[in-house]
């Protein structure tokens, strides 16, 4: 989406969400592309992916369950 498109879903002042463009920039979550006075705005999804699989982990979220040993039947199995 440009700058404008994304500014009109918030109601905060242009420079306001120029900064925080800024710093998703140096986050290296977005991508910026400038034609002329219009810039357009990229979600790195895979970033983003990385990013909240690590916030997961560090939370304990979705951590696979351990799977049961089964006892050694001593039968050849």
């Amino acid at each position: 989406m440009t700058a404008g498109e994304l500014a009109e879903h918030f109601s905060l002042a242009k420079p306001t969400l120029s900064g925080h463009f800024a710093v998703l920039r140096e986050a290296d979550l977005i991508e910026a592309s400038k034609r002329g006075t219009v810039i357009t705005y990229m979600l790195k999804v895979t970033v983003l992916e990385e990013a909240l699989l690590s916030f997961a982990e560090m939370m304990g979220i979705g951590l696979p369950t351990p799977t049961p040993l089964k006892k050694a039947t001593g039968k050849g199995k």
